[in-house]
């Protein structure tokens, strides 16, 4: 019953004597708890009412991190909704978390998006949403049509919905998973597709890119082992929003890498893993937003962007101070950091 603390339940509570012990509407608290226990009253008994919360209103001046908090507390419950029910609430999400999600997708500051949909926390949760604006940014730059953007934000923001039957030591796991653990968590996308596939009014494609998003290009992903022509292109999107995502957030067992690692090994993606034509669509344009943009460089020197070598685009030249450094000469010289402010 612990899981109940704080919801409000919908219908009277009454014991086996037809007595009222607990009154509707009546927000649960731990009193509240030890007396349906002292009843003997089951859970089943216990009818919770969902709190329909309010939009987020994503205001085009409103900071991309401001908005992402508060869909990030809407989304929390719902996930957690999700982990006790195991049924999606379709038109919560539909209403509420993919409006808002689309909304700051389209934060005219790149990198000050990149920096709010980092995750510094619970990794899951704020995983979810960082994948769902990107995939969704990425879905524009694909010039996706709307009804398939929206289908696209929706499937990525639940591309993750099976780690929700994942024990949490494991996926909080600060040190590297054994051979065993790791066998566990790639169930999450079988997992994934079971719980999608069942909800009623949801795409298929949503039920695939939870199955489909580790499959790779050169079929050696998980869990099919699936080949270029047979994954769907949601999940190929996805596949690259996860992947940057994952590498640019504090994860349970390793820092953010540095911006010039993420951009190195998305590009060697290319080679095998990731569909090279959404990995070369995504990196054009972050490197078309770089000029007048703040760095840190690996010096922890922070200068501006001024010119992009386009035969060499992810060494700019960068004004620090009065002076001018070339990274495609200063090689021991790198990008630490995109300051997205």
């Amino acid at each position: 019953m612990r899981n109940y603390l704080g919801k409000t339940l919908k219908k009277d509570v009454v014991n086996a004597f037809g007595v009222t012990v607990l009154p509707a509407n009546i927000v649960l608290q731990e009193e509240h708890l030890l007396l349906l226990e002292k009843h003997r009253i089951e859970e089943i008994s216990v009818v919770l009412e969902l709190v329909e919360p309010p939009p987020v209103q994503a205001k085009p001046s409103m900071p991309p991190r401001s908005v992402v908090n508060q869909v990030m507390v809407q989304a929390t419950a719902i996930y957690d909704s999700i982990r006790e029910s195991g049924k999606v609430p379709l038109a919560e999400l539909q209403n509420h978390i993919i409006p808002a999600v689309k909304s700051v997708a389209g934060h005219p500051n790149l990198f000050e998006l990149f920096e709010a949909v980092k995750a510094h926390g619970d990794y899951t949760y704020q995983h979810n949403i960082g994948v769902g604006v990107l995939s969704t940014m990425i879905g524009k730059w694909l010039h996706l049509q709307d009804d398939e953007l929206t289908a696209l934000t929706l499937a990525a923001t639940l591309h993750d919905v099976g780690k929700l039957k994942i024990p949490a030591d494991i996926l909080n796991k600060p040190g590297k998973l054994t051979e065993a653990e790791f066998e566990i968590v790639k169930k999450h996308t079988v997992y994934g597709y079971d719980i999608l596939k069942k909800t009623e009014g949801i795409s298929q494609r949503a039920a695939l890119v939870a199955l489909q998003h580790h499959e790779r290009e050169d079929g050696r992903g998980y869990p099919l082992g699936l080949k270029s022509d047979r994954i769907d292109l949601f999940s190929k999107i996805v596949a690259v929003a996860d992947i940057f995502h994952a590498m640019s957030s504090d994860r349970p067992y390793h820092k953010a890498l540095p911006f010039y690692e993420v951009v190195r090994q998305l590009r060697e993606g290319y080679f095998g893993q990731l569909d090279p034509h959404i990995v070369s669509v995504f990196l054009e344009n972050i490197t078309s937003k770089m000029i007048g943009q703040k760095v840190v460089l690996t010096d922890d020197r922070v200068g501006e962007i001024v010119y992009i070598n386009p035969h060499d685009e992810e060494a700019p030249l960068v004004r620090v101070g009065e002076e001018f450094v070339d990274l495609s000469c200063e090689r021991k010289l790198q990008i630490k950091q995109m300051i997205g402010l």
